[in-house]
């Protein structure tokens, strides 16, 4: 497996690299979409992690449930739909699967943003009608980080743990993720990202030997003494500059070469357009992170 922690020398290889597993072909951050992933021969995938309201790591990246579970359903008399507003039993009654047949019901143009490019072709090869039916028996789950990471080391797959930032527990999180990365023994096997950077230094303050990665959608002063001040092992930029200061969408390839003359990977958040991906591999990044595992492969085979 490939080393994430201070290697000597970055692989050769392009990481492919399954943004909430590959969830353009099943419900995002479920182990459906983590199979599906390994299906693609990716070597790694991303997820999200959050704290339960009482203190179970679950796998979900929104704040709140309601764009992909039914609890509005199971639980129509709440306040609030947070993630910690509810504890791991309650979460656990939840279907994380209907969502996304419904996603698929809808013409392209009134789903979910990166569900708008999937066709009708890669769904017929990709989406089985036995998936199909496993995704609307209201049997999917949110999965707990520890089921997560157990299919992972059984399927020999590198895990990108994104700590989303969460009132008043982050440190909480921190802690609990390290914990069990390291009772795992996966340590050489997970690299910890986040957008709150602080995070990042709590994790290199527990572990030295967890890779941690800096994730960011902005341009960074310094970058590469900015990496070393962190002892990172990883850049994740945003494919895309600021739509704001950049409304044709132009890559964004600021800090790559800066990142990789600083030993570090350079992991690319969210590239589905193979155009895109083309140019990001002649830029030298060393990870596609991305919701079409299928496109990266066919990208990475042609060259």
């Amino acid at each position: 497996m490939i080393k994430l922690r201070k290697p000597e020398k970055l692989p050769d290889v392009v990481l492919s690299i399954a943004h909430r597993g590959a969830r353009a072909f099943a419900p995002e951050n479920t182990l459906e979409a983590f199979q599906k992933a390994k299906a693609f021969h990716c070597q790694m995938i991303e997820l999200d992690v959050r704290l339960s309201k009482d203190g179970v790591l679950m796998v979900h990246h929104d704040e709140d449930l309601i764009r992909c579970t039914d609890v509005k359903v199971k639980f129509p008399d709440q306040a609030s739909y947070y993630v910690w507003d509810f504890t791991y039993d309650e979460l656990a009654t939840l279907d994380a699967g209907n969502w996304y047949i419904k996603q698929l019901s809808l013409p392209q143009n009134q789903r979910q943003a990166y569900l708008q490019t999937l066709t009708d072709d890669e769904v017929s090869h990709f989406v089985s009608p036995q998936d199909f039916d496993n995704y609307v028996s209201g049997n999917i789950r949110l999965p707990t980080l520890q089921q997560t990471l157990t299919f992972a080391k059984q399927a020999e797959l590198m895990v990108n743990i994104e700590l989303k930032s969460q009132p008043h527990r982050s440190t909480e999180l921190a802690n609990a993720v390290v914990s069990l990365v390291e009772f795992m023994e996966m340590d050489q096997q997970v690299l910890i990202s986040s957008f709150t950077h602080d995070l990042l230094i709590q994790v290199r303050q527990l572990s030295n030997t967890l890779a941690i990665g800096v994730l960011t959608s902005e341009r960074i002063e310094n970058l590469s003494q900015y990496l070393q001040l962190l002892d990172a092992d990883a850049y994740h930029p945003n494919c895309y500059s600021d739509s704001k200061i950049n409304p044709d969408n132009k890559l964004n390839l600021e800090g790559v070469a800066f990142a990789l003359n600083a030993g570090c990977y350079v992991n690319v958040w969210t590239c589905n357009n193979k155009d895109d991906m083309r140019q990001l591999i002649a830029a030298g990044v060393s990870g596609l992170i991305s919701d079409f595992p299928n496109r990266v492969r066919d990208v990475l085979l042609a060259d």
